[in-house]
């Protein structure tokens, strides 16, 4: 059900537990774990900021989602290593929605069923709060254009800007009665 005004607000940065991954609240002490998997220029070649991976702008990256309040890690259970974050952003509970945002995984996971079990993960709980989940990706970023489609994320019509990547956005949406990961 979605939160009502005047009670308290929803948990943002819950711990999640999945078969192979800890998505936990992010945490500064996470700094050198974190930046270490978005090093790879690699990872941010499609995406609106291409810089990301170097340490002023990851730094950027970083304090934004610590001060967002709802920033996670992703860590990989056999590992322990951080492989990737994501956050929620733009919680309306009078539309019923919310954004899954600001994800990254290491490339070693690409392709395979970590995105879909994260993107699940944070799924389940964003519809324990809403009805809508929505994912802004970058016009030019077909990777993850197709990882939205593959989990079932509808493209709504036309693009969206976002001042703080700077570039145009394509909008996905989920809804609670379509999602079945």
């Amino acid at each position: 059900m979605p939160h009502a005004k005047g009670n308290p607000p929803p948990n943002l940065q819950p711990t999640l537990v999945g078969d192979t991954v800890l998505i936990k609240p992010l945490r500064t002490e996470d700094w050198h774990q974190m930046f270490a998997a978005a090093s790879d220029p690699l990872i941010w070649e499609l995406h609106p900021v291409r810089d990301r991976f170097t340490e002023p702008i990851f730094r950027e990256y970083f304090d934004g989602a610590m001060a967002s309040k709802s920033a996670f890690a992703f860590v990989e259970r056999a590992t322990r290593l951080i492989i990737g974050s994501s956050r929620f952003h733009g919680y309306d509970p009078e539309r019923s929605e919310i954004e899954i945002g600001w994800t990254f995984l290491v490339r070693k996971h690409w392709g395979g069923t970590t995105n879909r079990e994260v993107k699940r993960l944070m799924l389940d709980h964003a519809f324990t709060l809403v009805d809508t989940v929505v994912f802004w990706v970058g016009e030019a970023n077909w990777r993850s254009q197709r990882a939205m489609e593959k989990i079932g994320a509808i493209r709504r019509d036309g693009l969206a800007l976002r001042p703080s990547t700077g570039g145009a956005h394509v909008v996905f949406e989920i809804t609670k009665a379509d999602f079945s990961l």
